[in-house]
């Protein structure tokens, strides 16, 4: 590399500095070499935008279910996230329909009452942490209503979810791995438990009733249950901080939105920092990408977020501009493995969102924001804040 070859990036990527903003670390890597293969990873890494769209989109050539290329998968990890099609279509298909069942303007105005209940329970506090103590409790309520079932302890269930998201990153940290298939286990074991007793209503009612029609093997439907309340909680927990944290260094587009909160405003703090950094995929056939040769079994990083800023798509691309449009970014992936609960996630932004910006005086940092030492999802460990 003018560049790559000197970057240790498993090491920079995870330099404190560099989690705080990781975007000028990627911009060396897209204009230096922006296919290139990262020993420590065993990976091809991908930066730029169109490269990262064509693999999400080619689930022929790129695999998500690692068992195409010979790997050996645990049950307990096949699910909505980690099949290929058309096994999985089947199953995204149902889940899709399944969430069709759920009341939006319901779920709506549920959302705006548990939001401004946690708007008055700390107005006027010296401090609060809003990604811990707000947005992470929130999340789950919000996950749990779409869901049908009570909302477990946040005590126990944030150190559990943690954990996988730890897990995620083992290739760089392989201790994290162990702790993270456990926690996944007591998520799954949580799952199958609802759809064993599912509630009347709600999302888990509508895919326990339905499960046998559709012919889904139970251990998949209960894996996909526990990946998507994993998901739903950590995606739009991370949103909400990352995206509140942007707004408060960025005071004019802040201002923006005390007259409302329109949805490409919430697409752009998606693209800006997205939760999501990265994704990974398994080569299954021999192919080029960037006038590098990728071989069968090889794997593939696509470092999302970097993406989101590459400037020979997105004019600007380090400005947060809330009224950018058109703004394809992939904070929710794309193709057959794009964010299933992408809308609800964008539902939740724009409702807390509505009532921080247009119910309250003064919203201000206490103290400088610390991110989790995490490398594919990206997100606050704690975010001080006085509201007023």
């Amino acid at each position: 590399m003018p560049g790559v070859a000197k970057v240790n990036l498993v090491e920079e990527l995870s330099d404190p500095e560099t989690l705080r903003s990781p975007y000028l670390l990627y911009a060396r890597l897209r204009d230096a070499e922006p296919v290139y293969w990262c020993e420590p990873l065993r990976s091809w890494v991908l930066t730029r935008y169109d490269d990262c769209l064509a693999v999400l989109r080619d689930t022929a050539v790129f695999a998500s279910d690692w068992r195409r290329v010979g790997e050996r998968m645990p049950d307990s990890m096949l699910s909505i996230q980690t099949l290929d099609p058309p096994e999985h279509t089947r199953v995204r298909h149902f889940v899709v329909e399944a969430m069709r069942s759920v009341d939006r303007r319901g779920l709506e105005s549920s959302i705006a009452a548990l939001v401004r209940e946690r708007v008055a329970a700390v107005r006027g506090v010296e401090s609060v942490d809003f990604a811990g103590e707000f947005a992470g409790r929130l999340a789950l309520d919000v996950i749990c209503l779409v869901y049908g079932v009570p909302a477990p302890d946040l005590a126990w269930f944030m150190p559990v979810s943690q954990a996988i998201v730890d897990g995620m990153d083992a290739g760089v940290w392989p201790e994290n791995h162990e702790p993270g298939v456990r926690a996944r286990g007591r998520l799954a074991e949580l799952a199958a438990g609802w759809l064993a007793d599912p509630p009347p209503s709600g999302l888990v009612g509508h895919v326990a009733a339905g499960a046998a029609r559709a012919g889904i093997d139970r251990d998949v439907l209960a894996n996909s249950v526990r990946a998507m309340l994993h998901a739903g909680y950590e995606s739009a927990g991370r949103l909400l901080g990352n995206a509140v944290a942007a707004l408060l260094e960025h005071p004019y587009e802040l201002r923006r939105l005390t007259s409302g909160v329109p949805q490409s405003a919430v697409e752009e703090l998606v693209r800006f920092d997205p939760p999501v950094q990265a994704d990974a995929r398994a080569c299954v056939a021999d192919t080029w990408i960037g006038g590098r040769r990728i071989r069968r079994g090889e794997a593939v990083t696509l470092l999302l977020g970097a993406a989101n800023r590459d400037p020979a798509r997105f004019p600007e691309p380090d400005a947060l501009d809330l009224t950018r449009d058109p703004n394809p970014h992939l904070g929710f992936g794309r193709g057959a493995h794009s964010c299933i609960g992408s809308a609800l996630a964008v539902l939740l932004a724009r409702t807390v969102l509505t009532v921080l910006a247009g119910e309250c005086r003064e919203i201000r940092m206490v103290a400088d924001p610390v991110h989790h030492r995490n490398l594919t999802l990206r997100g606050l460990r704690s975010l001080d804040l006085h509201i007023e």
